[in-house]
């Protein structure tokens, strides 16, 4: 399957959700770094703030690389942190789900008659996992089919930036991966699985992590660097 090019602003709008992705210019998201925790978490609150009145929780996780995916209902107002996983879905307006990014691909899964929606945090170990299968089973469980899915693929690093071993290639492509190290565009290879899972509609985001290292946090271009941008997707509260 091609994905074709859209930016996650564009695509939001089209489908009648809010999904977005923070960048350099509002600082890092991430934890785990030597920035105080008190600056990063009031960044957060900053950024919940910003979203009200249409959003009146945030849901995030402990990411830790797997496909767990978490169902989110009646979720109460204010700030909620969630047992490691790498994926959040709900149907439940108002509630923000978030992942944490640097390089790996957020994935929006969003079915738009049933109003339900899904977010979820694609590297490398993820996608050879099957965390968009993992997502797209969830929602199915919830009576949203595979097919009246969209799935938008968002800004992540490019198959030009991103080189792989021979081991890592293999995970991700199988036997049609090279011998020794190879570039691999985890996209590319999302829209590959979303093909055969019977999602039909995939769009992705043109930008790359590491080639617009003025915009985004890399941790490959940055040799690690803990900085983190936050990925985000909702049904909003109807305006009053």
């Amino acid at each position: 399957m091609t994905a074709a090019p859209e930016t996650t602003a564009a695509f939001a709008a089209r489908v009648g959700v809010v999904a977005g992705t923070t960048g350099r210019p509002d600082g890092s998201f991430g934890l785990a770094g030597s920035e105080p925790a008190g600056e990063v978490i009031a960044r957060w609150r900053a950024f919940r703030a910003a979203r009200l009145p249409a959003f009146t929780a945030v849901q995030r996780s402990h990411q830790v690389h797997g496909t767990q995916v978490l169902w989110h209902a009646e979720v109460a107002p204010g700030w909620h942190e969630g047992d490691d996983a790498d994926g959040h879905a709900t149907a439940q307006p108002g509630l923000l789900l978030t992942v944490t990014i640097a390089d790996c691909v957020p994935l929006f899964l969003v079915d738009r008659e049933r109003r339900a929606v899904a977010l979820l945090h694609a590297g490398w170990r993820g996608v050879a996992g099957g965390v968009l299968g993992s997502g797209v089973r969830l929602l199915s469980d919830r009576g949203v089919p595979a097919g009246s899915l969209t799935m938008h693929l968002g800004v992540a690093i490019c198959g030009r930036c991103y080189e792989v071993g021979e081991a890592v290639a293999r995970a991700l492509l199988g036997a049609a991966a090279p011998a020794g190290a190879s570039r691999v565009d985890l996209r590319d290879v999302l829209a590959g699985q979303a093909a055969r899972l019977g999602i039909g509609e995939v769009s992705v985001a043109p930008a790359c992590t590491s080639c617009e290292g003025d915009r985004y946090f890399s941790h490959r271009a940055s040799g690690g660097a803990p900085g983190r941008q936050i990925a985000y997707l909702g049904l909003p509260l109807a305006a009053p």
